[in-house]
């Protein structure tokens, strides 16, 4: 493990604002503007139960990135996140593959039924939708709702895992979803799902895993390779998004740390950049931007991110109605 290789120090006399949906771990700073911890990439932890009973090999691909059909009783689920290096630099290309059993708690052992793989974008990003997993007895205990995970960085291992959901009832007394420290932490795997206003639930994973990320200029001039993270100390970061999820107009605010050209720019889940909302030079100090959304743009996640001087430096998911 390389968690302790993958913190960072911000040290930033500034208030942040409450983060929107999706933003990846950091700890916020103090109404004092006292200087907290920031840490970056947690390295995704494996499973006490690993792979489990249940895998079939060489699943489908996940077509329109509908993992569950749409006659698939239960609550529909969006799960999405970014896969990144344990630098924090995005992984494109990883292969993520997924399966789950159905609302009653049984898998489908015949078929391919809710079971696929995906790909991250070329930023990195994943997405898929499903429904949220039934429970099923596990001895005398019901295993918690829990998705599995084999996810395989371009020339590196599978790193086999699977992730829980926050208020279940069943984590405390499991005996992989339970464990607090350790190979197996669960803690970074147990995720938030949010109601976007539809019965649909969104939740955000970011996986960080041994990889070849795409490297950056950390701005030194010499094509130094900075993490996403480390490049808060002197760049910049988003702090929010309002409304989220979002319809017809959402305010997005952001910081620039020292006088740099920056811009805020929106792109979907396959890359494409949908908009440029603010691009010019700043002095330091703290900004907001309000994008009035295309009556036509497809509902959906995109990724808001803060570029400053070319470099993509923080992103923020936001979720349109």
């Amino acid at each position: 493990m390389k968690t302790e290789n993958t913190r960072r120090k911000f040290l930033k006399n500034t208030t942040l604002s409450a983060l929107a949906l999706g933003v990846l771990p950091l700890t916020v700073l103090s109404k004092e503007g006292v200087s907290e911890e920031i840490q970056d990439c947690n390295e995704t932890t494996l499973d006490r139960y690993g792979q489990g009973p249940f895998y079939t090999a060489n699943p489908p691909s996940i077509d329109n990135k509908a993992l569950a059909r749409n006659a698939e009783a239960g609550t529909r689920i969006i799960i999405s996140g970014r896969v990144m290096d344990l630098d924090c630099n995005p992984i494109p290309d990883t292969l993520v593959d997924v399966w789950h059993a159905d609302d009653s708690g049984a898998y489908d052992s015949v078929g391919y039924n809710l079971r696929g793989t995906t790909k991250s974008n070329a930023q990195g990003f994943y997405e898929f939708e499903t429904i949220k997993p039934g429970k099923y007895l596990n001895g005398t205990k019901y295993r918690p709702s829990h998705i599995h995970f084999r996810i395989t960085p371009p020339g590196k291992p599978t790193v086999i895992t699977q992730l829980y959901f926050q208020g279940d009832t069943d984590i405390p007394g499991d005996a992989a979803a339970s464990i607090a420290s350790g190979t197996y932490d669960a803690t970074h795997r147990i995720i938030q799902l949010v109601d976007r206003g539809n019965g649909v639930f969104v939740g955000t994973w970011d996986i960080a895993v041994e990889g070849d990320g795409v490297t950056v200029d950390g701005g030194t001039g010499n094509g130094e390779k900075t993490g996403i993270y480390s490049i808060y100390q002197d760049k910049g970061m988003l702090y929010g998004l309002a409304p989220n999820p979002f319809q017809d107009q959402v305010k997005i605010e952001f910081g620039v740390f020292n006088s740099a050209q920056a811009s805020v720019v929106v792109f979907d889940m396959l890359g494409n950049q949908v908009a440029n909302l603010k691009e010019e030079h700043f002095e330091a100090g703290k900004y907001s931007v309000s994008w009035n959304v295309p009556a036509d743009l497809p509902t959906g996640s995109y990724f808001i991110a803060l570029k400053i001087n070319e470099l993509q430096v923080h992103y923020l998911k936001g979720i349109k109605m």
